[in-house]
């Protein structure tokens, strides 16, 4: 199964909710780091790693499948 399959396939309701809460903490982080006013550095800094950390959590989220539901035609090599 690859990226585009995976991104495309059926996702666990648990990963939705994970997907949509990284969604929020990367945009509150955006949002802190692009506010127009002076912050302290370390505020800055925190919302940087916020936004990261929110893509990161939503990227990994979306890309989770739930093999369950996996479409009968696909061909995938079994583990060995």
């Amino acid at each position: 199964m690859n990226v585009l399959e995976r991104a495309q396939a059926p996702t666990p309701k648990f990963f939705k909710v994970l997907r949509s809460i990284g969604l929020i903490v990367a945009a509150v982080g955006g949002a802190i780091v692009t506010v127009p006013v002076a912050l302290p550095v370390a505020v800055v800094t925190i919302g940087g790693y916020l936004t990261v950390a929110g893509g990161v959590l939503s990227a990994i989220s979306q890309i989770t499948v739930d093999d369950k539901d996996k479409p009968e035609g696909s061909k995938e090599a079994p583990d060995e």
